[in-house]
């Protein structure tokens, strides 16, 4: 499972991330000051930090070179206050992969966290298994039995977006961040009709899972 490093100071959104990066498939370590996270950086190779800049013992960005040094395919996301364009333009300028200003939507966060992975040298996470159907987060490709699952690339995304939270009901919100981006203007009906299109190949191909409605909520994807 990827294991992420949670750099805040504030105990309540601290807990408030944590909580929901681990009912999203991850592991997620807390600290909350720059010496503490020097330590867990030093004790593991995290694939991805979330990381504030306004800390007890100064600003964030002060970790960002000794972090790439030490690991550089590490990913860091900056989660702070500080909003100003000059603020965004700096953090992305010292080495942060991307920045998003407090308050935010945990969907979105958690968009952005799998975008990052997703880029050369991020840490994606390990093939998951359900019923007859396999699905390598890696290489975006699923297998039925052994055999290659032809889908589109829109019905990947939803079917890696069920796959990483199997057995869990998944916001329409976030399967639309995932599938169609967060910027992307697009038909309220066009998840519904993806959807109906994933079921009909999964069926087709007796792939031993079925993707249920969760009314009012979204979908969730479990064995048949």
């Amino acid at each position: 499972m990827v294991r992420i490093l949670i750099v805040e100071d504030q105990q309540e959104m601290s807990a408030l991330l944590a909580d929901r990066l681990e009912r999203s498939g991850y592991v997620a370590d807390s600290v909350g000051s720059l010496g503490e996270a020097r330590e867990a950086l030093r004790g593991y190779e995290y694939p991805l930090v979330l990381l504030d800049r306004m800390l007890p013992d100064g600003d964030g960005l002060t970790i960002l070179p000794e972090a790439r040094a030490a690991n550089p395919n590490i990913r860091v996301l900056l989660v702070t206050a500080l909003r100003s364009i000059n603020d965004r333009v700096n953090g992305l300028d010292a080495g942060a992969d991307d920045y998003l200003s407090k308050p935010f939507d945990t969907d979105e966060l958690l968009a952005r966290i799998r975008a990052a992975l997703r880029r050369p040298g991020g840490q994606p996470m390990p093939p998951a298994t359900l019923g007859d159907l396999s699905f390598d987060f890696g290489r975006r490709e699923a297998l039925v039995r052994g055999e290659p699952f032809a889908i589109s690339k829109r019905e990947a995304l939803l079917l890696e977006s069920l796959m990483r939270s199997a057995g869990r009901a998944v916001k329409h919100e976030t399967l639309m961040a995932d599938i169609y981006g967060i910027n992307e203007n697009v038909q309220p009906d066009a998840l519904k009709m993806s959807v109906s299109r994933l079921r009909q190949r999964l069926c087709e191909s007796r792939a031993g899972v079925e993707i249920h409605t969760v009314r009012g909520v979204g979908y969730l994807l479990a064995g048949a």
